[in-house]
């Protein structure tokens, strides 16, 4: 069996669907032989303990090609990338992508990366006869024609959808896919195991701040610089905020490229009462929130973890995913756009979320025994695509929407 996707190349969110996936294979197929072709694959052997695959073989593939060598280098590529990932799909009879917003364009992204990527991993899988399994992802329309094209075609070859959201299942089937048979679960990072909460009697505890590099969508290129210096001041604003009240703010991250982001708000807020957490992993992240009074997040798995922990959460949002995410759990109340930050605004919704701590835990906890049923259905639809398996029956009262 093959795993598919952006694994190990520095986001935790991408790395947390991986390592749910892999939990449930362990546990329900402890005899299933599993590698990986990914975007990291020496931090993936050495955190999951599989044989991986680079998926580029070019590598500077996310580079900009400023340079002919770089632009030659870049297409070579690109035909290379096509045979290697036809020799890898030959070696398997199932190939997953597990979770991720692998069919998403809610972040800049090049039709010849991802997108080309995965087309040609669901093509070989059509034309080899290995089933490719898009299971619990993430889908968004997109403007750019070259990404819808290859983004729908991806869809169709493959072998099975399931999706995190309705919203993403809306998406494919706006763009042309044919989603009548295709099932909506939930996030596969609900699955992870959550740390026991820290104790809540005692004295108060920091406002965890999940912080992104953000740039817009890729269809908002051309704002890219003003949304991101609009979210900048507006975040940092924020925490000085806070900070001059007195309360203790960590700064939690999701991808290597937020971690200037966190430095610069450290120097411009400039007080003892802000740090930033060294987190590796969605575990290590939520470890810090079950120890906060409150989380404000901007990454999609940054809320997604503040949630499942049962931690009252603001969401910060770059994509509609978020916003879907905080009203299927009841709080969608809590929600602040990223493009149009106000840090007066978002205090004020910040000091209303606090009010109403208690009711909002209450809401979390329900939700979550709900959500932990649907990855239950879901990993009991992935177990019946393996060869030998017989189709497990899924939770009784659980129901995809």
């Amino acid at each position: 069996m093959g795993i598919f996707g952006l694994f190990g190349s520095g986001n935790v969110g991408n790395d947390g669907s991986l390592e749910a996936v892999l939990d449930h294979l362990r546990a329900a197929h402890p005899d299933a032989v599993v590698d990986a072709l990914c975007g990291g694959p020496e931090t993936v052997t050495a955190r999951y303990g599989i044989p991986a695959t680079r998926l580029h073989w070019y590598r500077g593939e996310y580079r900009t090609a400023s340079r002919l060598k770089d632009v030659a280098g870049k297409g070579l590529g690109k035909l290379v990338d096509a045979f290697r990932i036809a020799a890898w799909v030959r070696r398997h009879d199932v190939v997953v992508v597990p979770g991720t917003g692998i069919l998403e364009s809610t972040l800049p992204l090049r039709p010849w990366g991802l997108p080309y990527s995965l087309f040609l991993l669901c093509g070989w899988g059509r034309v080899l006869r290995a089933r490719v399994a898009l299971v619990a992802v993430g889908a968004s329309e997109t403007g750019s024609r070259p990404v819808r094209v290859l983004t729908r075609w991806a869809a169709r070859l493959a072998a099975y959808r399931s999706y995190r959201d309705t919203l993403s299942r809306d998406a494919m089937r706006a763009m042309g896919v044919d989603t009548t048979g295709d099932q909506v679960h939930t996030d596969l990072v609900f699955a992870l195991p959550t740390p026991p909460r820290g104790d809540l009697s005692g004295p108060p505890g920091p406002v965890c701040v999940g912080i992104m590099d953000f740039h817009g969508s890729n269809d908002e290129r051309d704002r890219a610089r003003e949304l991101n210096s609009r979210y900048l001041d507006g975040i940092t604003r924020f925490v000085g905020a806070l900070a001059a009240e007195g309360r203790p703010v960590r700064l939690l991250t999701g991808d290597d490229v937020d971690r200037p982001v966190a430095e610069a708000i450290i120097e411009a807020v400039d007080s003892p009462m802000v740090t930033a957490a060294a987190t590796a992993s969605l575990g290590d992240l939520m470890k810090e929130m079950t120890v906060a009074d409150a989380v404000v997040a901007t990454r999609y798995h940054n809320l997604v973890c503040a949630l499942k922990v049962g931690t009252p959460a603001l969401s910060v949002s770059y994509a509609a995913k978020s916003d879907r995410l905080m009203a299927d759990m009841g709080v969608g109340a809590y929600c602040h756009s990223a493009r149009e930050i106000d840090a007066d605004r978002l205090l004020e919704q910040f000091r209303e979320l606090e009010r109403n701590r208690s009711r909002v835990r209450r809401i979390l906890a329900e939700r979550n025994v709900v959500l932990v049923g649907r990855v239950r259905q879901q990993f009991a639809a992935l177990s019946a695509l393996l060869p030998g398996s017989d189709p497990a029956p899924a939770p009784a009262g659980q129901e995809t929407p």
